[in-house]
């Protein structure tokens, strides 16, 4: 008797997983693969219609987000690839809609559901994550969006890397190299996301302003098509809080760097050369030789012999750095940096650390603390010339390391030049500068935090690694002097 029952037990419950998977392949439809039911999900979530019998929530659920025109022709490959193996409904062309529209519709319909005792959209809405494929600027927009949304639970983002830099993708460990875009290659990543942890990092807002000047204008040039996120400066309207009567007012925002000066050149006309011929630029390592290329003929290899100082950041702009909430105290930079960058994340230029490992010595008689990315603080550094940059290639190279603070600020008043290049998380733009006696000011603070997915080879740091003081100094001598540069006469004579 006792073996019937078992037996009988058996083929019952044989016959509850036969259920259940049949009504997972009827929700499915043909895509009933075992390794992706983790991550899919189902059509009346996504566009309407009936539920299913049987709710079989996903462990994973992804939306994935596709910039078809990143890296060449991979981005178009890895559209097909998601498409084919998730629910074409949950993959997205950012070419096509925004991801701003598709997130607010999905997470509307997500708490209409629960709202209404859906148990598999609850489930969705908890474990939901994100996936983007694309640059640096991209995987910033998608940031902005998340930011922006203002979500009670906003759902982490992993990062598909399809620019030239890749470095927010790099400082979270999914790596800087263009992705395989075959089946077996993107179930490994979603492999990877299903495990990754979330980890979250500072945001950064930055204000431009300027009085309404008599002739011309100070806007924000943005010839380079820039894409829809708050790395291109917006204006703010007449009821925002910001507005300043007589004064035009642009916000922006970043997650990596905001920098000034020579590297952003180079980077600016990089996308120039790319927008023109479009068709030369989509090979990785042919853009980071273009990217060399660019530092050779603009002469930055031979700043001090090639430009005038009117190039030197100290010609141009007044810096004053926050280091307590509410206190502005003036930075004083050596007379050859010719760049500036203000880094959140430990990636920068192809995933190098401009800010590298002070040791104890340091860190304590300068002020200085181990950069992570969710305390609230900027690590600004300073370049000299296109040879500093590639300085960062060594084990133990860094730039100037000039200050941490909590926010910074650039006043540029009428000066040698009439303008300047600014770049913000690989978006670069060329600023006009005051040609009277106003003066236009660049304001950086802190503006909340967001959470992205990493991996075990991630780069970033955070406060609450247990291990994060240590592993940033303690093996590192740091012997070489190059935070404080003799001024050469080269300079002096410019």
């Amino acid at each position: 008797m006792e073996l019937r029952n078992r037996v009988s037990g058996r083929s019952l419950g044989s016959q509850i997983r036969g259920f259940i998977s049949k009504s997972w392949e009827a929700m499915m439809g043909d895509k009933a693969d075992e390794k992706l039911k983790d991550f899919y999900i189902p059509n009346y979530v996504l566009v309407g219609g009936s539920m299913p019998t049987i709710k079989v929530a996903p462990s994973c659920p992804v939306i994935v987000f596709v910039n078809g025109t990143s890296g060449g022709q991979l981005g178009g490959e890895l559209l097909h690839t998601y498409r084919a193996l998730l629910n074409e409904n949950q993959v997205f062309d950012l070419g096509e809609k925004p991801p701003d529209k598709v997130l607010h519709k999905l997470y509307v319909t997500l708490e209409t559901l629960k709202c209404g005792g859906d148990v598999l959209a609850a489930d969705i809405l908890k474990r939901l994550r994100l996936i983007v494929a694309g640059g640096d600027g991209t995987a910033g927009w998608l940031l902005s969006v998340v930011s922006d949304l203002k979500l009670p639970h906003p759902p982490p983002i992993a990062t598909v890397p399809l620019g030239t830099g890749n470095n927010v993708h790099f400082a979270f460990g999914w790596g800087k190299k263009n992705p395989g875009t075959d089946r077996q290659s993107v179930q490994d990543f979603l492999n990877q996301v299903k495990t990754a942890k979330e980890m979250q990092i500072d945001s950064w807002h930055i204000i431009m302003r300027m009085r309404t000047p008599k002739e011309g204008s100070c806007d924000p040039i943005a010839p380079l098509e820039l894409p829809h996120s708050l790395h291109a400066f917006h204006r703010v309207s007449q009821t925002d809080k910001l507005n300043v009567e007589g004064f035009q007012t642009f916000r922006g925002g970043f997650w990596n760097y905001f920098s000034l000066g020579m590297d952003a050149q180079i980077s600016y006309d990089f996308h120039a050369q790319r927008k023109l011929h479009a068709d030369k630029f989509k090979n990785q390592l042919v853009n980071q030789s273009t990217y060399l290329k660019l530092g050779c003929t603009q002469g930055w290899f031979c700043a001090s012999l090639m430009h005038p100082s009117s190039r030197n950041i100290t010609q141009q702009t007044k810096i004053k750095i926050m280091k307590r909430q509410g206190h502005w105290e003036e930075l004083e930079i050596p007379r050859s940096i010719r760049s500036i960058v203000c880094l959140n994340l430990p990636s920068f230029s192809g995933g190098l650390d401009p800010w590298g490992k002070p040791n104890r010595k340091k860190l304590q008689y300068r002020d200085l603390t181990p950069p992570y990315v969710d305390d609230g603080l900027l690590e600004i550094v300073g370049f000299r010339n296109a040879w500093h940059g590639l300085a960062l290639l060594a084990p133990k190279g860094h730039g100037t390391r000039l200050a941490q603070a909590q926010g910074i600020r650039f006043e540029f008043c009428k000066g040698a030049v009439d303008h300047t290049f600014m770049r913000m998380d690989g978006e670069p733009w060329k600023q006009p500068l005051p040609v009277d006696d106003d003066t236009v000011v660049v304001e950086i603070s802190h503006f909340g935090q967001v959470s992205m997915l990493a991996t075990p080879l991630k780069r970033s740091k955070s406060v609450h690694d247990p291990e994060a003081p240590g592993s940033y100094h303690d093996d590192d001598d740091d012997s070489s002097n190059e935070d404080e540069y003799p001024e050469d006469s080269g300079e002096r004579k410019n």
